[in-house]
This record gives C-alpha cells, sequence and structure tokens, in this order.
C-alpha cells in the first residue's frame, strides 16, 4: 500500500464518521452492528437514490418500507402497489427493477440479499455501483463504487483533467485501489470510506466552487489534492454539455360518470412513466398543435362524451422532456370501457401508479 494512498483512506474515513448526516438508510444491521448497513435498506436506498435528490428520497424511504419492510413483503407486492409507492420519485423503471430484484432474491437466495459482486450483477437493475455500494457497506466487502460525487472527488484529488469518458474508466481503477487499501488499513473499512467519499462530495468537494477551507485532506496535509495545489479546483472536473430537453404536448381529458369515477387507461409498457395510469392522453410531438373537442373526442374513442371543454394547461418538466399537459374534462355515458381502461373511485386513486403531473390534474 502506498503511504499517500492510506492518508487519504484514513482522512476521508475519519472525517465520515464525524460528519455524516443522519440518514435512515445508514441504519446499522441490527445483527451484526455498528459498520454493517442493513442490506436490503440499502438495496431500497440505493434504487432510489439514483438521479434523484437526498431530500426527495428521504420524504419517500420511511412510507416505502412502511409498505414493504422485507424482501419478502416487496417481492410479494403486486407491481401497481408498487409504483403507487413510488409515486414522486420519478424513472419508475427503477421501480419495476427493484421489484424483480426482490423477486430475484428470494427465488434465487433464500430471501438473503448476496454477498458477492458476481451475484449482486446478476439481480434486475444492478450495476457495478450499486453491487459496489451494497457489498462494501452491507457485507464489509472490498469493493469500490463510482457515482458523480466520488468521480469528481477523485479527479479532484489526483489533478486529472480528463474527458468524461476517460474519466470514468480512470475514476472505477482509482476507487478500486482505494477501496482495497481502506479494506486492509487498520481502523478503516471500503464502505466507511465509500461512503465517506460520496459525502465529501455532496457536502464539501461540490460542483463548481469547493469548499476547500472544510476539506478534511486540506486539513491533514494540503499536499494531498493535487488539484488544490495547482489551482485547478474550479476546472476540475470538465463539466458535461447539457442535452436539450424535448418538447411535448399531452392531452389528457378528465372523464367522469355519473357516479364520479373517474376513466384511467394505462400508459404502454416502455417508454416515459411506462405501465403508469392516467386519463386517456393523446401525445403530440409539436407543442403547438392542440387538438380540436371533435378531434379529441374520436381519437381517444370517448363515444358517449359530452360537455368536453378545457379547463386548464402546466409545463412538466423531466430530465429529458418538457412536457405541457393541456387538461380537458367531461362527462361520459355508460359504464363498458375498452380493454386497458376503468372506472377508478377517487378514494382508490391513490392505490394506483400515477406520474406526479396526473396526480397534479387528478387532484390526488
Amino acid at each position: 500500500m502506498e503511504e499517500r494512498d492510506v492518508a487519504v483512506v484514513r482522512a476521508v474515513s475519519a472525517w465520515f464518521r464525524e460528519h455524516q448526516r443522519p440518514l435512515p438508510w445508514r441504519e446499522a444491521d441490527p445483527v451484526r452492528g455498528s459498520g454493517y448497513r442493513d442490506a436490503y435498506r440499502s438495496l431500497v436506498s440505493e434504487f432510489m437514490l439514483q438521479q434523484t435528490q437526498v431530500s426527495r428520497v428521504l420524504e419517500k424511504f420511511g412510507p416505502f418500507l412502511g409498505e414493504f419492510p422485507t424482501v419478502h413483503a416487496l417481492a410479494r407486492a403486486h407491481e401497481d402497489e408498487v409504483l403507487a409507492a413510488w409515486t414522486g420519485l420519478g424513472y419508475y423503471r427503477r421501480a419495476r427493477l427493484l421489484h424483480a430484484a426482490a423477486k430475484a432474491i428470494v427465488e434465487r437466495h433464500a430471501g438473503v440479499v448476496p454477498e458477492t459482486l458476481t451475484e449482486l450483477e446478476a439481480l434486475p437493475g444492478v450495476g457495478r455501483y450499486t453491487a459496489g455500494a451494497i457489498a462494501s457497506m452491507a457485507h464489509g466487502g472490498a469493493a469500490a463504487l463510482v457515482d458523480t460525487n466520488v468521480s469528481r472527488v477523485l479527479l479532484r484529488v489526483e489533478g486529472k483533467d480528463l474527458g468524461v469518458k476517460e474519466s470514468v474508466a480512470w475514476a472505477w481503477e482509482r476507487a478500486h485501489t482505494l477501496a482495497r487499501t481502506a479494506h486492509a488499513t487498520r481502523g478503516t473499512s471500503a464502505g466507511v470510506f465509500n461512503e465517506g467519499l460520496m459525502e465529501l462530495g455532496a457536502l464539501v468537494c461540490v460542483s463548481g466552487t469547493p469548499r476547500c477551507g472544510e476539506c478534511p485532506l486540506a486539513r491533514t496535509a494540503p499536499d494531498l489534492c493535487i488539484a488544490k495545489r495547482r489551482g485547478l479546483e474550479g476546472r476540475i472536473p470538465r463539466a458535461a454539455a447539457k442535452a436539450e430537453r424535448t418538447a411535448v404536448t399531452f392531452v389528457m381529458v378528465v372523464a367522469r360518470n355519473r357516479t364520479g369515477r373517474v376513466l384511467l387507461e394505462q400508459r404502454p409498457s416502455k417508454g416515459l412513466w411506462a405501465g403508469l395510469w392516467q386519463p386517456p392522453t393523446l401525445e403530440l410531438p409539436d407543442p403547438l398543435d392542440e387538438p380540436t373537442a371533435p378531434v379529441l373526442r374520436r381519437a381517444l374513442k370517448l363515444t358517449g362524451a359530452h360537455g368536453l371543454h378545457r379547463t386548464s394547461e402546466f409545463v412538466f418538466k423531466t430530465t429529458h422532456r418538457e412536457v405541457r399537459c393541456v387538461v380537458w374534462a367531461c362527462g361520459l355515458s355508460g359504464t363498458a370501457v375498452p380493454r386497458k381502461r376503468r372506472w377508478v373511485a377517487q378514494s382508490e386513486l391513490r392505490t394506483f401508479g400515477l406520474s406526479s403531473p396526473v396526480r397534479r390534474v387528478l387532484g390526488c
């Protein structure tokens, strides 16, 4: 082990033990005690935290575990229940993959989250990062992980001004070396060091202008961070080009019958908000091209619609799309509905997987 690597590992680990946020998924495993995370809680949190802010996950983590407290409970649940509990976190494909991973853990591992990287990566939706997180934090393995925060910290510490693609490969190689060092160094572990790197990137070594005065590496030995020593901390890492959002229009018709039930349909199994439920909706690529009431009635097969009128409009932004939601309303005679549509009482809406804009439209 290199002396400098040991110094980095010790400094980051000691700082994390003192400054870590009290996040619920960091609670120790009740059986194995301090130093080991609960593997199921870790699995759920890692799926939730992908491309989602910690504040949003904090709102959803407790209620989700309240409904599905164990791997077995999640595996037994219906997909609609899982999607409903996931509402507000976005990227609903993650919920389906987490559900599938729970089923695989029950079927292949008797309900115990596996320990090895090979077994973990064989689970649906579990890639290198998630496998490394669970293997190191929950099971004490010498596994590495790299996310945006970890990559930023490592690139600055080593003063590496690399392109986006180059930096990913380099960061994983460097993280592996440091994780092995942490595992072999007395008083530290790969799990604690990995969490320390992520926390350091989230709180101190932030994008843009880092808070170098609060950095444990600067306090331990100023020369440990090469970017700081060379005055490059504001230029590393290179900024990635932001993709433009695609503009689309969703024309939703909130149709209710005489008892006040609302008509819902299920979205396709692939694409935006896949498999979630919504009012009958017409999707248009051009945000300026809006249909008339007769066109909308025919296009959405709303035979028996009466009083069809436009009620409101708002814009909802996802990572890749700017969705203009145009809302219409009508009454609908008759009770027969096509396949994949159903009448739902207002009180039952919370049990359905609905996107955030649909919840806004339906007031639930």
